[in-house]
């Protein structure tokens, strides 16, 4: 993980090189100015990149993680895990030394997935893995028992409307990307209760799997009867497709225990670094604390919150004093669709001209390759010279078009964004 936090601060430490470039007159006029003034970075990124990778700081925050994990568990929003999470974290920030350490509530979603099973009845027994997808209604206590219509498609289900009606639609559709392919999961329900089925059952969401359904959040809509929805392993979706090819009949019985109460209260954890000269102007750097219940939460995202930390804990040990404020939020709720940053937003959103970037780091924990950017022309080509100082362990892309739940928010109001891209995203980006 030593390599994962540098992106970061390589762009925190040009302080003068934020998206208003004449704020108060004293930046360079001239773009070869800004650039002579980066470079003067240089040994200022060597020490990061020293103390990251060779010094006291080498694998921090991997160990910090581990422990976290470890000690917390899986962090579901409105779960008693991620109420522990925060005061671990609010107690972890504040040891650590950083500044105006404090929580901001926000009322989150609280749902439970409870029993769940699945069983082929014909035309063979068979027992499906299933991973009910969050927000999901139950079964009727004795479960349902159903004819199973498979489809490729959403436009392959409004085709076939007339033969989903009471049967379960199971979606075995192809895996394109994530970005693309989530919307099944999202939208499986809705679209399988407009024909009249009576649940539905999606082929996870991922480019391979050894018998490993996914979970996620998925979204009603107003209007539309709510089914249950869960997904099931690429393999189980790839047989029963095979099977209705072969026109051979396929009935599933399933049962779901889910249930979903009022909605709790919860808090995006906030610290700083103040900056030393423009204290009101905000560089935010962020991942999210909350998590699915069927793991630890340790890539997504307890990966990219702790490198988001780390990213200030390490100006802070070199005794460095950046010109803007730094300001770590780790948020909750985000597997509900950014409820947390949503929430953030509207706090916030009035001062939105004294954000000058925002970042976020939920892409998983590999090896970094560079950047995706979102801003103007002007700004990417300082980001450019920014990323230049991370030649010295290759990573100096610049990608287009950043994107994350948390942040996309401040985005769409015009705030400069950073994302963190790894070698395993590098064929998404064409």
């Amino acid at each position: 993980m030593k390599y994962l936090l540098l992106i970061f601060f390589m762009n925190l430490l040009p302080q003068c090189a934020g998206k208003s470039l004449s704020r108060d007159g004293s930046y360079p006029k001239t773009f070869e100015g800004i650039r002579n003034e980066i470079a003067g970075y240089n040994d200022i990124a060597k020490a990061i990149i020293d103390l990251a990778v060779y010094g006291k700081a080498q694998n921090r925050s991997y160990e910090r993680l581990a422990v976290f994990a470890d000690t917390i568990g899986p962090r579901l929003s409105g779960s008693k895990n991620l109420d522990a999470a925060i005061k671990y974290m609010y107690s972890a920030l504040q040891k650590d030394g950083l500044e105006n350490v404090h929580l901001e509530p926000v009322k989150v979603p609280h749902w439970e997935r409870g029993e769940e099973f699945a069983m082929m009845l014909e035309p063979r027994n068979h027992s499906i893995g299933i991973l009910g997808l969050g927000s999901s209604v139950a079964t009727p206590p004795e479960g349902i028992t159903a004819e199973v219509i498979v489809v490729a498609s959403f436009d392959e289900l409004h085709r076939r409307a007339q033969e989903a009606k009471g049967k379960i639609v199971v979606y075995n559709q192809p895996f394109i990307s994530y970005g693309e392919t989530v919307r099944y999961r999202s939208l499986g329900a809705v679209e399988a209760a407009k024909v009249g089925a009576v649940a539905s059952l999606i082929r996870s969401v991922a480019s391979f799997s050894i018998h490993s359904p996914h979970t996620g959040w998925q979204d009603y809509q107003s209007g539309i009867p709510q089914i249950p929805t869960a997904c099931i392993s690429v393999e189980d979706a790839e047989m029963m497709s095979r099977m209705s090819f072969r026109g051979t009949k396929i009935v599933v019985y399933l049962k779901m225990g889910a249930r979903t109460y009022p909605d709790s209260t919860s808090f995006n954890t906030v610290a700083e670094i103040v900056g030393s000269k423009y204290p009101e102007q905000i560089v935010l750097v962020s991942g999210h604390l909350d998590s699915w219940d069927v793991g630890q939460g340790a890539m997504d995202d307890g990966g990219g919150a702790f490198i988001s930390w780390e990213a200030l804990s390490l100006i802070k040990d070199l005794g460095l004093r950046p010109k803007r404020t730094l300001r770590l939020v780790l948020w909750t709720g985000e597997e509900q669709g950014g409820i947390g940053a949503e929430q953030y937003y509207q706090l916030h959103k009035e001062n939105i001209s004294n954000f000058d970037i925002v970042m976020e780091s939920d892409e998983g924990t590999f090896k970094p390759s560079g950047l995706a950017f979102t801003g103007n022309a002007k700004a990417r080509d300082i980001v450019k010279e920014i990323m230049a100082l991370l030649l010295p362990i290759n990573v100096t892309e610049v990608y287009d078009a950043a994107d994350g739940t948390d942040i996309n928010f401040w985005m769409r109001d015009g705030v400069p964004a950073g994302v963190i891209i790894f070698l395993h995203d590098y064929s998404s980006l064409g």
